[in-house]
């Protein structure tokens, strides 16, 4: 099979760190990432030499690159997250797949507790759910948060994985491969809306306007929808999409404050707002859209946490004199309705994505062999005028590679 890995280099993770500060995704070029040609496929997992049940053998169509893959190409990432992968990693968790027995799939990433062999914490949880991580470390995987951060499983950059059954969800027929792409971030933005727990009168306000503050926005509207929200996005592009996904303003990020300020009648006092919005989503995770976050967020309001946030510098003191709640929002899982109804959030990615094509947010799609172009492409969409770029194996397997 063909497959791009991530390989643990300190050095080489360094010099991408001081790369990707010059270029966005230059990272890539620094040696971290290997194309092998001829890479040897992952193993079923077995239990005393016997296969154990319930895995499938996983064909890539697309894989979408998200911000979490360039953080860790460009050397960004938290060093918590190094002892729940293991290496070398095949990256990819935004996939539509085939599998060995002819379904269409998207595949779920979280390696949840019955595909590492251990009971679910509660009936019929979805594989993010859990109260206790220990099983992302053990069981019959090497340790793993997701798929495309596990040596066991491998990922989506490539033409072949491994995925339990509990991940996989059929695509319906209607759907083209680039709607069905965009299925596992609209499960994001679906937990980021409903962990939000925003209200028929509140005041929203995203920061970022890439796929997953469209996405959250998009969510906050069908769930939710409060009666002001309020985007701030860096490029045109992504604003015209914020309206056309539900908000009622989009701004440039820089505007944000002022945009809120004038929704909510609050004053400035230094670089915060006297009052503010109910809630702030935040879609970038940085030190800036945090500290910006706590400065938007009214007295008593929240601040969610949907951007995978780097290593951080941030100032808490507005957190504690305003109590502001923080909450972070990784993956998706069960989810409550406001009506009493009990789901999970890719259910409702699906049913979001039968009544909107968001496959036009795929902006152009890659070969595994221009993968320096694709994570370019992806570094600098929003100046590109780009939103979602992804791997396309599609090609490859047509030509048995």
């Amino acid at each position: 099979m063909k497959a791009l890995s991530f390989h643990r280099k300190p050095v080489r993770y360094a010099a991408a760190a001081v790369s990707s500060k010059v270029r966005a995704g230059a990272g890539a070029r620094w040696g971290l990432l290997r194309l092998d040609d001829d890479a040897k496929p992952p193993k079923q997992p077995s239990s005393e030499g016997s296969p154990i049940e319930g895995w499938q053998r996983v064909y890539p169509r697309l894989s979408g690159i998200c911000g979490s893959d360039l953080a860790t190409i460009d050397g960004k990432s938290a060093r918590y997250f190094e002892d729940y992968v293991s290496f070398p990693f095949v990256p990819g968790h935004e996939i539509v797949a085939d599998t060995s027995d002819g379904r269409r799939v998207v595949v779920e990433p979280v390696l949840g507790h019955e595909a590492r062999g251990f009971d679910p914490p509660f009936d019929q949880a979805a594989p993010g759910d859990g109260f206790d991580y220990r099983h992302l470390t053990c069981g019959h995987l090497k340790p793993g948060l997701q798929t495309g951060y596990c040596a066991s499983t491998g990922g989506g950059w490539a033409t072949e994985l491994i995925a339990h059954e509990t991940q996989l969800h059929q695509v319906p027929a209607n759907f083209s491969d680039e709607q069905a792409v965009i299925i596992e971030p609209l499960a994001g933005g679906v937990h980021a809306a409903l962990r939000s727990k925003a209200q028929a009168a509140d005041t929203v306000a995203v920061i970022g306007a890439g796929t997953m503050g469209l996405l959250a926005t998009v969510a906050l509207r069908q769930y939710n929808n409060p009666a002001n929200i309020i985007v701030g996005g860096r490029y045109s592009t992504q604003r015209q999409l914020a309206l056309q996904y539900g908000a009622d303003i989009a701004v440039d990020t820089t505007e944000l404050t002022r945009a809120v300020r004038r929704a909510v009648g609050s004053f400035m006092i230094g670089d915060h707002l006297s009052g503010g919005a109910d809630i702030v989503i935040d879609a970038v995770g940085s030190s800036s859209s945090l500290s910006q976050a706590l400065s938007l967020c009214r007295p008593r309001g929240r601040v969610v946490v949907l951007g995978m946030p780097a290593t951080v510098s941030l100032e808490l003191t507005a957190l504690w004199h305003r109590e502001i709640e923080m909450v972070g929002c990784y993956a998706y899982g069960s989810e409550s309705l406001p009506d009493g109804r009990l789901t999970t959030s890719m259910e409702l990615a699906f049913e979001m994505a039968a009544k909107t094509d968001f496959g036009a947010l795929v902006s152009a799609t890659y070969p595994l062999s221009r993968y320096e172009d694709a994570l370019s492409h992806a570094a600098e969409a929003g100046h590109r005028g780009a939103v979602k770029i992804a791997f396309d194996m599609r090609d490859e397997r047509r030509r048995g590679i």
